[in-house]
């Protein structure tokens, strides 16, 4: 990764974020001056939070969707019993 090149030859995606990162820890006097670097490299890595993101979205529709489902049956037994 630190030499900047991807697998296609190409500047790789996260280079970007590993200078920035690589700079502020070469110039900070702690470690943890460059935590947001650090977190912006390994999400650019690992997509943790994109990942949290959209499960969070899938589960909150798939709950919206239960509960639709869920009120349409109520109302359609309600409609019966008159």
């Amino acid at each position: 990764m630190a030499s900047g090149w991807g697998i296609t030859g190409k500047k790789g995606r996260c280079y970007d974020f590993w200078l920035d990162f690589s700079e502020c820890f070469s110039r900070c006097k702690e470690p943890r001056d460059c935590a947001p670097f650090r977190e912006d490299y390994f999400e650019c890595l690992h997509h943790g939070k994109e990942y949290s993101r959209r499960n969070a979205v899938y589960k909150e529709k798939q709950r919206q969707l239960r509960e639709a489902a869920r009120k349409e049956k109520e109302a359609g037994e309600g409609d019966h019993h008159s």
